[in-house]
């Protein structure tokens, strides 16, 4: 695995290389198509749309500043691309009702999850993810798998700080009563406490 900064191979791309942007897909592509799939809810188009995100970055790459990571300014473009991909399909995509939870439930949860495999966990948590309006899906993504800053999330999407962490806490108690369905066999009703 080459270990060189994400400037060294935009530099190479920018002086004529242009082998050198697939690294840069490479180190990326999962990551975005991701953050895509859970935003646009459908294999194809997820990877059209990340298709469409590696074109549109490698042909502004003369344009991008260094103002903020590399990364932050690709899901950038990933964000407006999906934002772009539901609008034209004018999907509204019904969510669940999702009914408020309680701190205590949020703890019960996370017991019940602990008791799961690891890769039934990580599906289930997917799978609860895109139950999620899509705003709330990509913060999600962002803040907790692509562990991006609450500053970084603000200037991919374009809210304020204070709205990244509304939203943040009010996505997590979402998800939490979303999971809560998936893992009830798990939680015994007679006293809350995972089994």
């Amino acid at each position: 695995m080459n270990h060189q900064s994400d400037q060294y191979y935009i530099k190479q791309v920018l002086e004529g290389d242009a082998n050198a942007f697939s690294t840069l897909v490479e180190r990326y592509q999962n990551l975005v198509y991701t953050v895509i799939y859970r935003m646009v809810r459908n294999k194809e188009e997820a990877e059209e749309v990340a298709q469409d995100t590696f074109i549109k970055a490698y042909r502004s790459l003369s344009n991008y500043r260094g103002e903020a990571k590399f990364s932050t300014w690709l899901y950038t473009i990933a964000y407006r691309k999906s934002l772009d991909a539901i609008k034209t399909k004018k999907r509204f995509v019904a969510t669940e009702l999702i009914e408020e939870i309680s701190e205590g439930e949020v703890t019960n949860v996370n017991d019940a999850l602990s008791y799961l495999q690891d890769k039934e966990r990580k599906q289930i948590i997917s799978d609860s993810i895109l139950k999620l309006p899509e705003e709330e899906a990509a913060i999600i993504t962002l803040y907790y798998f692509e562990e991006k800053s609450v500053k970084e999330i603000k200037d991919i999407i374009g809210l304020t700080e204070d709205n990244i962490k509304i939203k943040l806490y009010r996505s997590r108690k979402k998800l939490y009563s979303i999971l809560k369905y998936h893992v009830s066999p798990e939680i015994n009703t007679s006293n809350g406490r995972a089994i």
